[in-house]
């Protein structure tokens, strides 16, 4: 009874009268009950509280914070080391800071740049963060990352503000790189730096590539080892002294041919030349396959390792590799055999590289470049793939790679003159467009009147932005659309072309201008431009502008993979989009007639005649099929099969 009258066991009590408490247990034991995964940082911050022993088993800088750290973001222990002297808590709180931080600035995109591209100035208040970037970057993937078919804005946003994170931190390495001396500016580094910018959403480091480099390097060793156990290249340090005798440099070379082209089976990309993915280092090393220029990059750096020195030359349409067989540094042409990394690499004479472009060039061609030469020609490259399509594929990789030759070449008035050109042709950016073609002018006064021209519809463009009283609402209830039949975020299918896409905008009738109405042939419809037409994401990509009569329900919805798919809807229900917000207040009546619908479609039979409120009959009252009409032009009657971005492709000539 008098134990009882004692109160409560306190925290160093067994909880009976004879046990041992936690406090009592030996601090190995103690760390690792508070470290369990089940206990939460919260949690951890009341026990800290209850009394002196489990507040010093709590520290700042101890194992329990450091472990409650690792298991909510265990991808930033990476940026710390063993021997760093870290306090934990205030890492914690300044995760958790960032984290809220990243949330409020992605929360406010949509609303802020629904109607537009985000403007240059955009992203003004991440590059002012009071947070460590890596938190902050951190923090968007998490949203990236994000599980199930809810969230689809936040992600959109997300990865546009991680994109731009990325390509900021690599431009300050690629204008760190550049500044190096010759000597320290690694061909390979230089690649990785391309193909990072061009890629930063991908997990791409120099140290990656580099140990898959190392990899191929040990495969041409082993071999090499069979033919000569004494050979140098052998050797631990091999590689740092470059090897004087021809003969073992051959010896080398004819490794590396084995490996790389018999064993590995790499081979130059003759059926997808053109495809962007053999100028990307990491693409090449994991399909095995590239252009002149990625091969030879990767070829001359495993023969650097090996302690063979080969050297680039800008050849003409094909880019290849020089070994000298006479006096080191000579300027004889003939003193060198030409290698063709694209051509599993095979040895060649002058003689055989005109044979190989089949045209005689002068010596020039066949002098040594610079790292960055390489890089300007590789960016070359892009340039010119960014050009061949006009699709918003091709016009990002356009922007990327106009970027990058600006960081090399920031007073180019050709590129600098394309970039404004092709800001202005996307509608994008006007006041940098402005900018940049100030920059034109003071650097070439005779671009005057191309500048002139730009300038005039740039400013015309601003004035009519600024003039636009806010968002178009669109009610169904008004009298005027209600012939409209399809809602906001169904799934649809063309008729036609069987495409699925999805529907992100209406108007009671054709909307575009008479040139594309008539380019499009639109008329030779039995409704021509007097029917609803609706603004769809398709799943190849592109956007589209489609008659009401050429599109039916969906049997099978499925997602729609489109990149804009999270600038309009929040969420997919497994059978139709949800439209955010900033969608909803354009659309206020929609969402209620695509759940009704819906309901209608996919819970009972379904006859794709009768699936909207119009019939077979109104949408053909001639009885004939439509796609057996054809205009006067000898066009298939067709509604807007042409994407968006391809308006205009003359200000990229």
């Amino acid at each position: 009874m008098a134990a009882e009258a004692a109160g409560p066991p306190g925290p160093g009590s067994g909880g009976g009268g004879s046990g041992t408490g936690l406090t009592d247990l030996p601090g190995e034991l103690l760390e690792l009950i508070l470290c369990c995964d089940v206990l939460g940082a919260a949690d951890i911050g009341r026990v800290s509280c209850t009394c002196r022993r489990l507040r010093e088993a709590c520290q700042p800088r101890g194992k329990v914070w450091r472990e409650r750290f690792r298991l909510r973001w265990p991808s930033l222990l990476k940026y710390y080391s063993h021997s760093d002297s870290v306090s934990w808590l205030e890492e914690y709180k300044a995760r958790h800071n960032a984290g809220l931080e990243a949330q409020r600035i992605v929360a406010s995109f949509s609303k802020r740049f629904f109607s537009e591209h985000v403007p240059c100035d955009g992203f003004s208040d991440i590059e002012t963060l009071g947070c460590p970037s890596h938190f902050f970057e951190d923090e968007l993937m998490c949203i990236l990352n994000m599980e199930g078919r809810k969230g689809l804005t936040w992600k959109y946003y997300a990865k546009k503000i991680l994109y731009f994170l990325r390509q900021q931190n690599i431009l300050k390495n690629l204008k760190e790189y550049l500044q190096r001396p010759t000597e320290r500016q690694s061909f390979l580094e230089g690649a990785v730096l391309i193909d990072q910018y061009c890629n930063p959403l991908s997990d791409i480091c120099l140290k990656s590539v580099q140990a898959q480099v190392d990899d191929i390097t040990d495969k041409v060793r082993k071999v090499l080892r069979t033919k000569n156990p004494r050979h140098p290249s052998l050797a631990s340090k091999a590689g740092e002294v470059l090897i004087p005798e021809v003969e073992l440099q051959r010896q080398v070379l004819d490794a590396m041919n084995c490996v790389l082209y018999e064993q590995l089976k790499y081979k130059g990309n003759e059926l997808d030349y053109y495809n962007s993915l053999n100028s990307y280092i990491h693409q090449v090393l994991i399909r095995r396959t590239g252009i002149p220029i990625s091969l030879s990059v990767l070829y001359l750096t495993i023969a650097r390792q090996l302690g063979v020195r080969l050297e680039p030359v800008n050849f003409p349409s094909h880019f290849l590799l020089r070994w000298c067989q006479g006096k080191e540094g000579s300027t004889d042409i003939f003193d060198y055999t030409y290698i063709d990394a694209f051509g599993k690499g095979k040895q060649l004479t002058v003689k055989e590289c005109e044979y190989l472009i089949g045209h005689h060039v002068t010596e020039e061609f066949y002098g040594v470049v610079t790292s960055k030469e390489v890089l300007q020609r590789m960016v070359g490259n892009l340039l010119n793939l960014g050009k061949r399509e006009s699709t918003d594929q091709s016009y990002q990789l356009l922007r990327d790679s106009l970027d990058l030759y600006l960081a090399m070449y920031p007073d180019n008035v050709q590129h600098l003159m394309l970039q404004a050109r092709l800001y202005f042709h996307l509608g994008i950016w006007p006041e940098k467009v402005l900018d940049i073609l100030q920059h034109i002018q003071a650097l070439d006064p005779s671009q005057h009147g191309a500048v002139g021209y730009l300038v005039q519809h740039t400013l015309e463009h601003i004035e009519r932005r600024k003039e636009e009283l806010g968002p178009e609402v669109k009610h169904r209830s008004d009298e005027k659309h209600k012939e409209v039949c399809f809602s906001i975020g169904l799934i649809m299918k063309h008729k036609r072309y069987g495409y699925n896409c999805v529907i992100y905008g209406w108007d009671p009738a054709c909307m575009m201008g008479h040139e594309w109405i008539r380019n499009m042939n639109v008329h030779s419809l039995p409704h021509g431009p007097h029917q609803p037409f609706y603004n769809v994401l398709v799943e190849d990509g592109s956007c589209r502008y489609a008659a009401q009569e050429n599109l039916e329900h969906n049997s099978e919805p499925r997602e729609i993979p489109h990149p804009d798919i999270g600038r309009y809807f929040s969420e997919f229900t497994g059978l139709h989009y949800l439209a955010n917000t900033e969608l909803e207040i354009r659309y206020p009546e929609d969402l209620e007639l695509t759940r009704a619908t819906v309901q209608k479609i996919y819970s009972s039979g379904w006859d794709p005649w009768h699936s909207c409120e119009c019939s077979q009959e109104d949408l053909n009252p001639q009885g004939n099929v439509w796609w057996d009409l054809e205009g006067s032009a000898g066009m298939t009657p067709m509604d807007a099969e042409l994407p968006l971005a391809a308006i205009s492709k003359f200000f990229l000539q």
